[in-house]
Formats: structure tokens, sequence, C-alpha cells
């Protein structure tokens, strides 16, 4: 590290404060502080989406599990592509009309006030348990790899300085520091990777290095981590729940100014997931092939290696703080939230627009010391981050998938039903998170061994089948739901919604329209074309 680059550095850390500190400003009431007034448009949500999701586990897990088998941890990213335009084109139009501010909040209007709280205490459980916990982690070691720092250090330093724009600014200081984060961590990246194809004699020169198999996307039924069933079964499962129902992502597209920036900013961002596998997994086995290192270690040894030159080590560090920061801003205003809307007003429906916003930020110290108390939990179970934080949402995400797609396809599911699969799911989910801790501690359990031995994206598919079974079961011998409570809720029912909303948001243009057809048509055909030459 030479001083440029700490130059570099500090000179990227004042400007996302600045950022944060100007849209301080503005949050005088809570639609302004949680949604960012409703008025951010579509490259702003792009941008945002994206760089929400990519943080440092990303960078550091993607690299770390690339480097160990390979580029196929990339379909995660390259299945995003479909799920984004799953969220524009299906559920942006429900979420924008009925005008809420939460997922937990969109499923009382569908289903009943008890879904609505189950929802909003996982989201933040699993906040904790993952995107916070996970994100430091990653962080942290990092941080450590460069300078040394220690865990607990690392993650207090990244804490304060994205907590000061966080809680300033709210959401809009969120999206707007992302857009500016997202070209600095895409630039990067970039620059890593090109660096380190030069240096191992191109594409061609990686395959002659490493396995045929490193190069192959699908893989055999029985591969550990990612058989070709459980990709093209059980990842959409996840990727459902992550990208259309998960409060952490959609509060991008609840911010927009319509549906058609919201839809556009959604498919911006599933062009924009194609280049992880390029510049996040490929360094992986750039970092295999080139100083023969496996696992997390992957990508803070490309960082730390003789590839980069003075200044532009400085930037390709800052992009990763900004993949970090992004994401543990992201979560952080995500959390507050939830609490604030769900918990708090719900049971304070009197309370005033800057008691809310007050709540909000308060609501954000108390996750972030959560999170790193939850930090020793990950080395428990995989020394691949990447795939850790996959196999955790694969015990969260089923049941909860299953009743936002039942919810919005078929009127006939009810709130008995719903509740139901949310609480078998939440039973079995824990159940095989508790007993894969035990099989990995040494606790042998015999017949049951199967159950917590279980490939994660197999038992996706396993706990969504049973969700699904137990809404339809329970809903079929209960009461059919209350038309007037579904209105405008189901795609049966969708042209019911009439709020003023509703009919602003209806208001399409033809021309953008066309637009985002051809995208995502065009989408289709480039992610299908890359399976292909990679199959």
């Amino acid at each position: 590290m030479s001083g440029l680059d700490f130059a570099v550095i500090i000179i990227y850390f004042l400007l996302v404060i600045g950022i944060g500190i100007y849209f301080s400003r503005r949050t005088n009431d809570s639609t302004e502080y949680f949604l960012a007034g409703r008025n951010v448009g579509w490259i702003a949500i792009g941008a945002s989406l994206f760089a929400s999701n990519i943080s440092s586990e990303h960078f550091i897990g993607l690299a770390g599990t690339g480097s160990s088998s390979g580029l196929a941890v990339g379909h995660f990213e390259w299945l995003a592509a479909f799920m984004v335009l799953f969220l524009g084109w299906i559920f942006v139009p429900f979420y924008l009309k009925s005008g809420v501010f939460t997922m937990p909040e969109f499923l009382e209007r569908r289903y009943g006030k008890a879904s609505r709280m189950y929802l909003t205490s996982v989201s933040i459980i699993a906040y904790v348990i993952t995107k916070i916990s996970v994100t430091l982690f990653a962080g942290g070691l990092l941080l450590n790899k460069i300078l040394g720092w220690d865990m607990m250090t690392s993650a207090v330093v990244l804490i304060i300085v994205t907590g000061i724009y966080t809680i300033a600014g709210g959401l809009s200081a969120v999206i707007y520091t992302e857009l500016v984060q997202a070209f600095i961590l895409i630039g990067g990246a970039i620059a890593l990777t090109l660096l380190g194809l030069n240096e191992v004699g191109g594409f061609t020169g990686l395959q002659a290095k490493l396995p045929p198999e490193y190069f192959q996307m699908f893989k055999a039924f029985d591969h550990p981590d990612f058989p070709w069933t459980g990709i093209i079964f059980g990842a959409p499962i996840l990727g459902v729940w992550y990208w259309c129902t998960d409060q952490f992502i959609v509060q991008r597209v609840l911010s927009a100014k319509n549906i058609n920036h919201a839809r556009s900013g959604a498919i911006l961002a599933g062009f924009l997931k194609i280049l992880p596998v390029f510049i996040l997994v490929l360094p992986g086995l750039i970092a295999a092939a080139l100083f023969g290192t496996t696992g997390d270690e992957a990508y803070p040894t490309l960082v730390t290696s003789y590839l980069l030159p003075s200044g532009l080590k400085g930037i390709v560090i800052a992009s990763l703080l900004a993949a970090l920061m992004s994401s543990l801003a992201s979560v952080f205003n995500s959390t507050s939230t939830l609490f604030t809307i769900d918990f708090y007003k719900n049971f304070r429906p009197e309370s005033s627009e800057v008691e809310l916003v007050l709540v909000g930020r308060l609501a954000t110290t108390v996750m972030v010391v959560l999170g790193v108390l939850s930090v020793p939990l990950i080395t428990m179970l995989s020394g691949q981050l990447f795939v850790y934080l996959q196999s955790v949402q694969a015990y969260i995400s089923p049941p909860i998938a299953a009743v936002f797609i039942l919810g919005v396809f078929w009127g006939r599911a009810n709130s008995q039903g719903a509740i139901s699969a949310l609480g078998v799911g939440a039973v079995l989910g824990a159940l095989r998170f508790i007993l894969e801790i035990m099989v990995k501690s040494g606790t042998s359990l015999g017949s049951f061994e199967w159950f917590a031995t279980m490939n994660f994206l197999h038992f996706a598919v396993f706990l969504f089948v049973i969700s699904v079974g137990v809404v339809v079961i329970v809903s079929l011998f209960t009461a059919v739901p209350n038309k007037q409570q579904i209105s405008g809720l189901t795609l049966a029912t969708a042209s019911e919604m009439q709020t003023d909303l509703s009919r602003r948001m209806d208001s399409r243009d033809d021309k953008w329209n066309k637009i985002n057809i051809i995208a995502s048509i065009t989408l289709v055909v480039v992610i299908f074309a890359l399976w292909i030459r990679f199959a």
C-alpha cells in the first residue's frame, strides 16, 4: 500500500460520506427516509440493485468457490437475470399499485396480520445470520489480509463509516452512494481481472493451467455443491425469494417514480448480473492458476500480489470497500424500515413522522451489534463463504417464496394456508440448520443423517414442494378468501386496484414498454448463449 493508494481510499470515503450528509437535509418524513420520496429514476435503481447485491462476500466468496470448483458458482449470478425480470414484469405492478412500504405489509394485505409479523421477524433474523454477519466477516477477512487488522476492529471501522451516511440520509443516501459505488466496484474488478488474465496468458493460458471441469458450468447430479438438478430446480426458488420478495432488494423498486422506472431498473440490474462470472468468479480461477490459492483467500491474494501498480491497488481496494459498504448500508436501511413500519408503527399508529424517522435510525444500532456477535457462526458451517450464504438462505426462503407466488397466481390461497406453510417451513428449516451444525461437529444422526447432509439446493426443492402442498391443502379445507381483501392483489383481480396511486402508475408509455420488452428478450438470449458456451 503506497501513499497514493491511501489517498484514493480517503477520497472514496469522503465522497460517500458527503453524499450521505447532502441527503440528510431532505429526510423530513418517513416516505423520504425509507423510500427516497418514491422519486428515484431507473438508472439509479438498477445500479442500486446491483451494488446492494454485490458485497464483499461476493468478492471473497465467489472468487473463493471459483478457485476451488470453477465457474459453476456463477449460475447464481446468471439465474438472477431471470429473477429480476420476474420482479419487474410480475411483482412490481402489485407492489407499486398497493403503495406498501415493506414486503410484510404487502403480505398482510394479501393474507393477514399473522403472515406480516412472521415475515418481519424472519427477515430481521435472516439479515443478522446472513447479510450483516457474512458481509462483516468477508470485510474483516479482506482488511486483515491487506492492513493486518483483526476481525472485530475491521467490523467496527466499517460499521462506523457506513453508519454515518446511512443513518443520516436514509434510502436516498443509500441509493445514490450505491450509484457511485456500482461504477467503482465494476471498474476495480475489471482492472484486476484484465491484469490477472494478462499475467496468466489470457483465457487460453488459464484453461491450460486448470482442470477442464473448472470451465464447465453444469455439474453432475452428485456434485457436493452445485448439482445440475439443484441449479435448475433449487436455485430459482432462492432467487424468487431474494430478488422478488426480500425487503433488502425490493425496497429499491418501491422507491421508483413509477412502474416503468422500476421495471427498467430491474432489467438494467439483470444485464449487470452478467458481469460477476467474469470479474468475480474468474479471478478465483486466476488465483488458483497463478498462486495455487483456493478458498476465501483467493481474491485477497490477487489484491495484495504484484499484479496491481501503485494507485490502481487503491482503486481496487476502494471497489471492495464500495461493495461491502453498499450492502451494509442497504441491510441497515431495510432492517430499520421493517422494524419501524411493521413493528413500531403497527403498535403505535399515532406516531409522528419525526418519531418514525428517529426510531428507524435507532433500530440500525441494535442490528449492527447483533450482526457482529453472529460472525463466529459462519466458520462453523463452511470454509467457502458464498456456499454458506446460499445454504442458509435455502433453509429460509422456500416457504416465503411459495406463499408469495401462490398469493399472486392463485386467488384461492388464504391466510390459514399461508401461515401454516410459513410455520411448517420454519420448523423444517430450523431443524435442518441445527442438525447440519451437529453433523459438522462430529455428531452421528443415524437414519436422520440424510436430512442434514442433503445438498442445500435439493433441500430447497424439498422444502418448497412441502410448503406449496401445505398452502394448497390447508386453503382448500378452510374458508375462501374475502374477495374484497384479495382485490387487485392477484393476477385474476389485477385490474381491480383503483387507488389514486394505481391510476397515476397505470399511465404507461407504449414506447418505453416496447424498449423494456426488447431489452428483456435480449437479456434472456444472452444468458442462454452464455450457458451454451460453458455447458
